[in-house]
């Protein structure tokens, strides 16, 4: 049984990652800083799965806590690697933050992977990297436009990294573009726990549901899309990990074309703002709140996957539809609030 070590494994997309991973056979051990996460999360985590993993309390920056770490667990063979801040505002606020974090964190990751015989790299990145893309929908070859924030450069910088180290090292590597995550696992064991006010639309939609917010503030009505609202190509967390899996054992059974390949991992359909609203409406029952405010500076107008490259080569495909991760979104909201 290969054992995987998961950076940031007790955030949202990481934890329901771990699920996978330990449903599949994996042996996972997880390091987290709980800077954006609770340890309880290991306890659902064991709910859903009938196994804890082994978790490490370890912030990344430190690097002789990351090499003490590879010490102590000389048998990890892979890292799917999620630990990195991600609040673009705040990226903006205090650039040094973030790159030392999502970038200090990710060279000492690669250095103890370095003194493997061979080792598999599977990358969170985001499809920030493209900027406000010229054409929809956005494929791997679209290019890679200058960042919009500092959060963006150290996913763009970090992919360098990455495909510089693979070049010259035994590492191989799977660069994972997502577009925008939401939902909970089905049990409500796990789920989006956003410290403070959300950064995303659908834990603000969850938390005024619920009455925890007054009002959902929709950015800008007057944008070049059908209703005027932005869109995002929304992917439920649970396709979403499983797509992790699947690129884990694509490098593990040496499928892999290159060193470094690069997917997109998205539904392949944009929904609007308001599109989103009102399937969370039907798929819930529950009326929302909302006002038109003025735009955000930064928002792009459309962004949505073309995922023909996961789908036929990767061999993944979102299953699940945008109800689907409203309703489980509103099941695990409930659950947090002691309101089932």
């Amino acid at each position: 049984m290969k054992k995987i070590l998961v950076t940031g494994g007790l955030g949202f997309i990481g934890s329901h990652t771990v699920v996978e991973l330990q449903n599949e056979g994996f042996d996972v051990v997880v390091i987290d800083d709980l800077s954006n996460a609770e340890a309880g999360v290991v306890d659902g985590i064991a709910a859903i799965t009938g196994k804890k993993p082994e978790f490490e309390k370890i912030d990344l920056r430190d690097k002789a806590a990351v090499q003490q770490f590879f010490k102590k667990y000389p048998d990890v063979s892979g890292v799917i690697h999620f630990a990195a801040s991600k609040a673009v505002g705040e990226s903006v606020e205090n650039p040094l933050l973030y790159y030392e974090n999502n970038i200090g964190s990710l060279v000492y990751l690669l250095q103890e992977l370095n003194k493997k015989p061979e080792a598999q790299f599977i990358f969170s990145s985001s499809c920030t990297v493209y900027g406000q893309a010229e054409k929809m929908p956005i494929s791997e070859d679209t290019p890679v436009q200058p960042a919009m924030s500092p959060y963006g450069n150290t996913k763009q910088v970090g992919e360098e990294i990455i495909q510089d180290v693979a070049k010259a090292t035994s590492i191989n590597a799977i660069l994972l573009r997502y577009f925008n995550p939401v939902g909970a696992h089905e049990s409500a064991n796990i789920g989006e726990l956003p410290l403070g006010v959300p950064q995303n639309l659908v834990p603000f939609i969850t938390q005024t549901a619920i009455g925890m917010r007054e009002q959902l503030s929709v950015f800008g009505d007057d944008y070049n899309t059908p209703d005027g609202t932005c869109i995002r190509d929304y992917i439920h967390v649970v396709d979403l990990a499983k797509a992790h899996v699947t690129a884990l054992q694509r490098l593990i059974n040496k499928a892999n074309a290159e060193k470094v390949e690069v997917f997109n991992l998205g539904t392949g359909k944009g929904s609007s703002v308001l599109e989103v609203i009102h399937a969370f409406e039907k798929a819930t029952g529950q009326k929302l709140n909302y006002k038109i405010v003025p735009k955000r500076p930064g928002d792009v107008t459309e962004a949505y996957a073309d995922t023909t490259k996961a789908n036929n080569v990767l061999g993944w495909k979102a299953e699940l539809s945008l109800e689907d991760a409203l309703a489980s979104a509103w099941k695990w909201e409930q659950k947090v609030r002691g309101k089932e």
